[in-house]
């Protein structure tokens, strides 16, 4: 009999990474997605995967630090730790809230620009909006979005000081603007049913609403890049425009908004090769799997799950999905459901991304606000570890040597 593969010790086996953490598989496996965990097959029995030994005990030491890092950094944001004190949204219990209330409740019923209102901390009565020119053109919705939100950016006022209420409307006309640079047209009523109509769906049908619903699951997510960006504009006085058009450029990263891109790439694989094989291969080569795990939400999006249950995705996205679930446990996040919605709807490649950058739009500007209202600019410290500083004397340069 061949004598078995040794396992180094330097690798370990799931059930002593989850007791090591104290967590169940599912958290695990979300260690795993977002790139926390290393991951391989294990030598003795290909069917089972072993954790890199040292990836567990830096989140162990990380969990029994975090409670004290956060008390120190959350009274520092000035010059410390980037923890924010903030009353607009949280997720709590695997849940996502918006200023206290059930985001998944209010996608049953509400719009984007009542959600945007709350989110504000502003009462249920819409703003009447200002006039807005045709958006700019571009060779797609992307460019059109930063164009319109450069444009803007480049003429309106500093936010600080000003009167609240002229805030709120420039506030919802911003998201007009940016709704109409997506759209690549001025139009009235509300967003979800503009967006429908300029995709090729009828304004209140099904596929409308679903855009209702993506879109106010997706207008704010606690402090996430692209929001602490358009906090960190905000907070030097910028105007709405310059805050919005920070965020949008930190959505852009593949590692955030353009997540969609990469669940469409795994699903072109899963086409060209299987579902199986294509998460197979990414779990063998140590490569994440996009859409599926999320951090914050060890037990399940509660976003995806909103979204999927309301409609049928396409039958390939389905197979992966059930490959997926089958060999790691991970559920599907709002990533993997906005890709499964707008194939359903038969939208565009880049129908996700100007979603959710329509959608988060909402959020940086009431991130925004609440910014321009607490204090000054926001600026940590930096932990130096370059070369060692030269010690204090004359300097040992000349000027124009």
């Amino acid at each position: 009999m061949p004598a078995q593969t040794a396992r180094s010790p330097d690798w370990i086996a799931a059930d002593e990474a989850r007791d090591r953490l104290g967590v169940r598989a599912q958290t695990l496996y979300a260690y795993v997605s977002r790139g926390r965990v290393q991951v391989r097959p294990d030598p003795r029995d290909p069917r089972r995967s072993l954790y890199r030994a040292a990836d567990i005990a830096a989140l162990t030491d990380r969990k029994r630090r975090s409670r004290k890092v956060a008390e120190v950094a959350a009274g520092a944001i000035a010059w410390g730790e980037p923890v924010l004190a903030s009353a607009i949204t949280t997720v709590s219990g695997g849940r996502l809230f918006y200023r206290g209330r059930d985001a998944v409740e209010l996608s049953q019923t509400e719009t984007l620009e009542a959600v945007a209102r709350l989110l504000r901390g502003g009462h249920g009565a819409a703003l009447k909006r200002t006039d807005r020119p045709a958006p700019p053109e571009g060779d797609d919705m992307r460019s059109r979005a930063f164009l319109a939100l450069a444009i803007r950016a480049g003429i309106d006022p500093p936010a600080r000081g000003r009167n609240p209420l002229a805030l709120a409307v420039e506030a919802a006309t911003l998201l007009d603007v940016l709704t109409d640079a997506v759209a690549g047209q001025v139009g009235g009523g509300a967003i979800a049913n503009r967006l429908a109509l300029a995709w090729g769906l009828g304004p209140g049908g099904p596929g409308a609403d679903l855009i209702r619903r993506a879109l106010v699951l997706l207008a704010d997510h606690e402090l996430n890049p692209s929001t602490f960006a358009a906090r960190v504009a905000a907070s030097t006085g910028a105007s709405l425009a310059a805050s919005a058009l920070a965020g949008l450029a930190a959505l852009s990263g593949p590692r955030h908004g353009g997540a969609a891109a990469a669940v469409q790439s795994l699903a072109r694989e899963a086409g060209e090769i299987g579902p199986r094989a294509a998460v197979q291969a990414r779990l063998a080569e140590d490569r994440l799997i996009p859409g599926f795990g999320h951090t914050l939400y060890p037990d399940g999006d509660p976003r995806a799950a909103a979204l999927l249950e309301r409609f049928e995705p396409p039958a390939e996205l389905s197979r992966l999905q059930g490959a997926v679930s089958a060999m790691t446990g991970l559920p599907p996040n709002v990533d993997f459901a906005l890709v499964a919605m707008s194939r359903a709807l038969r939208l565009p490649e880049d129908a996700p991304f100007a979603l959710f950058a329509v959608a988060r739009c909402a959020g940086w500007i009431a991130h925004a606000i609440e910014q321009g209202q607490t204090g000054g600019p926001i600026r940590p410290r930096a932990r130096y570890v370059g070369v060692e500083v030269e010690a204090a004397s004359a300097p040992s340069w000349k000027p124009g040597g």
